[in-house]
């Protein structure tokens, strides 16, 4: 691993919280953390521009932060209603749409405002995606629409019998890319103006997982594969689309293949989130470790038997395949684990270990969240915590999550 590695003062963080009286469950975001992990996703892309993946913060104004530093450019967004509020309300004149989009109310919105129109741009992979703009808005009352191409990222080996990736667009070859652009462009009240791909295969999948080493050389030696792969074909594909239109931007990759994406020369900009924050998940990365620069502390409510404690809340879980990965997990006090007939719940999570014998009612227990996004969908607000001359934590600002702002997308 490179670029460092960030110890996060959790004890400093509690303390931080206390005096600011803050009630639990509450989220926190160590700024200073947070700086290291814009630094080090920098260092990363090797001058390649990083769009900012919302779904992965969903904290505006941190998300204008990051925004405001070198090197970054642009928002990724999830939800078409989130990409017009961002357009509109942060002024973010470059907002890629992730995914494609059937929300007919959203789009109508999306539709009447000239101002969005020029700085979202929609996702595509299939013709009935225009079509259903269109019957949102026929061409002639609407603004051109801004859309762009989502290439497939995954490896197909065996004749395509096995699949490794996320299943996302049908749009695999130069041929089928090539094909839907010139209905694009035929089409009126549409520009084509960019190509996204994600491969999830790389970015999302951890090769230093502890203990796994037969699995972790596995993952490596497909990533190495499914990267070369995938830069020829994005490649062919980029080169054969601009003979049929311009295109202002050719999006990939994430936070765990910021390295190998840059290496693509037809990539223009690069998408990072959960790097920001620095979810737990991204601790199994050979060439990387985010610092955890936020986490959330959860009350201490019952004390039911030696050894163990029950908190409040808790049951925060990421989105994927089930497992315990998905789980937040407890980092502070050091010692504490799930108790397996329960794990982390709805409205109470108990814990067990040497530390819980320490632990009094009203004291909080501290957890990272697997990825970024599931926090911030169950909190109003952050508390900002930034260290003083003397070098201790403190809250500097408590700024609203997207649900503190009132909007809840997907």
């Amino acid at each position: 691993m490179t670029g460092g590695e960030y110890r996060p003062d959790w004890a400093g963080i509690d303390d931080a919280v206390r005096r600011a009286g803050l009630d639990s469950p509450v989220l926190a975001l160590d700024l200073d953390a947070l700086d290291h992990n814009i630094a080090d996703l920098r260092r990363r892309a090797a001058g390649r521009p990083i769009r900012v993946a919302s779904k992965s913060l969903r904290v505006r104004s941190m998300i204008e932060k990051v925004l405001a530093e070198d090197g970054y450019a642009g928002v990724l967004a999830y939800d078409v209603a989130e990409a017009h509020w961002l357009a509109t309300q942060s002024g973010v004149a470059d907002v890629l749409l992730g995914y494609p989009t059937c929300r007919r109310e959203a789009l109508t919105a999306l539709l009447a405002d000239d101002l969005a129109c020029r700085r979202v741009t929609l996702l595509v992979d299939d013709e009935a995606q225009l079509d259903l703009i269109d019957s949102v808005v026929t061409p002639d009352r609407r603004p051109t629409v801004r859309v762009a191409i989502d290439l497939d990222a995954s490896l197909r080996v065996a004749g395509g019998r096995v699949h490794v990736g996320v299943r996302r667009s049908p749009i695999h070859t130069v041929a089928q890319a090539t094909a839907l652009a010139r209905v694009i462009v035929a089409r009126p009240g549409f520009d084509l103006v960019g190509v996204m791909s994600y491969e999830a295969q790389v970015a999302g999948v951890g090769n230093a997982v502890i203990g796994k080493h037969a699995m972790n050389a596995a993952v490596t030696a497909m990533q190495s594969l499914s990267m070369r792969e995938i830069r020829r074909r994005r490649g062919r594909v980029i080169a054969a689309l601009r003979h049929i239109t311009d295109l202002e931007l050719v999006n990939a990759g994430g936070t765990g293949s910021l390295e190998e994406t840059a290496k693509d020369a037809s990539v223009t900009d690069i998408a990072a989130g959960s790097g920001l924050f620095g979810g737990h998940l991204f601790d199994n990365y050979r060439r990387f470790r985010p610092a955890p620069a936020m986490g959330f502390g959860l009350d201490v409510l019952r004390r039911p038997a030696d050894g163990f404690v029950t908190c409040g809340g808790g049951g925060w879980i990421a989105s994927g395949p089930p497992g315990p990965d998905r789980l937040p997990r407890p980092v502070w006090p050091e010692g504490l684990e799930y108790v397996g007939t329960e794990s982390a719940g709805e409205v109470q999570t108990p814990l067990s270990g040497d530390a819980a014998r320490d632990l009094s009612i009203g004291d909080r227990v501290w957890f990272r969240h697997t990825k970024s996004g599931e926090v911030c969908e169950r909190a109003d607000r952050v508390a900002l915590i930034a260290h003083d001359a003397s070098g201790a934590k403190n809250v500097v600002d408590v700024v609203p999550t997207y649900r503190g702002e009132g909007k809840c997308f997907l």
